[in-house]
């Protein structure tokens, strides 16, 4: 029996939060984040519509379909797609020429759900069953070495697509965001400790002439802007405001 009496399994267990007008946009999106929209990613592309800044056809992804499922959710008439944003296409996966392939990673650092797999200075290849055909590899590559190829036939937007390929690249797509944040947090904090032993070093110096006191004072001056660079940089990585949105990226 706990502390105060009552029984573990009669203690009031509180609901989870009803999920938000952007958390049901977003479950309706293909989740291929392909920046198509405008925005970087499904997420931010949700919260605009939610927010009222960004209008219901901006998914080449999603299609015609998607277009109707938004609708039915806001209530709002369908429309076209809007040509800016691209044009509704069988979807394509990406495939490396791996003969002219030259390790430079640009593909695997560009790739929003991880389905590229390779090293620096080695042969990169596409896990295509990952792959949402977002063609965001394909303008980074030095050497031109990558080519969507359409898979889907003539099915285009959902037809193409299902709902449990979307949930998957949305979870792949959140663990990479996730295990971003975490390497910049941990180097960052590898960063600020070699500044702060630095820092002490540098503290720790007794000099003889003034030449030497000055030589001090300007080393301890560069540690503390670096230092005080790293707290602006932490600072500003705490923000939540959605991401602006970017230029619409159009379909090739």
């Amino acid at each position: 029996m706990a502390d105060n009496g009552v029984l573990p399994w009669k203690k009031t267990v509180p609901h989870p939060a009803p999920p938000s007008l952007a958390d049901q946009i977003e479950d309706l999106l293909p989740q291929t984040q392909c920046t198509k929209c405008g925005y970087n990613g499904c997420r931010p592309y949700a919260e605009a519509i939610a927010a009222g800044s960004a209008d219901i056809n901006q998914c080449p992804p999603g299609g015609a379909h998607g277009i109707v499922r938004l609708a039915n959710l806001l209530g709002k008439k369908v429309i076209p797609l809007n040509p800016v944003n691209g044009l509704e296409r069988p979807r394509s996966v990406a495939y490396i020429d791996e003969s002219l392939c030259i390790g430079c990673t640009l593909c695997i650092q560009a790739c929003p759900v991880d389905a590229i797999v390779g090293a620096a200075k080695q042969m990169h290849t596409v896990v295509t069953s990952l792959c949402t055909g977002c063609d965001l590899c394909v303008a980074p590559c030095p050497v031109d070495c990558i080519v969507m190829y359409p898979v889907s036939g003539d099915a285009t937007g959902w037809d193409a697509w299902s709902q449990a390929e979307a949930d998957d690249a949305r979870a792949r797509h959140d663990f990479r965001a996730q295990r971003l944040r975490r390497e910049s947090e941990e180097n960052e904090a590898r960063l600020a400790a070699k500044a702060v032993a630095k820092m002490r070093e540098v503290t720790q110096e007794t000099p003889v002439t003034p030449d030497e006191q000055a030589e001090k004072e300007r080393k301890r001056a560069i540690i503390a802007a670096a230092m005080e660079r790293a707290r602006a940089k932490a600072a500003a990585s705490t923000d939540t405001a959605p991401p602006a949105p970017s230029t619409p990226k159009k379909d090739a």
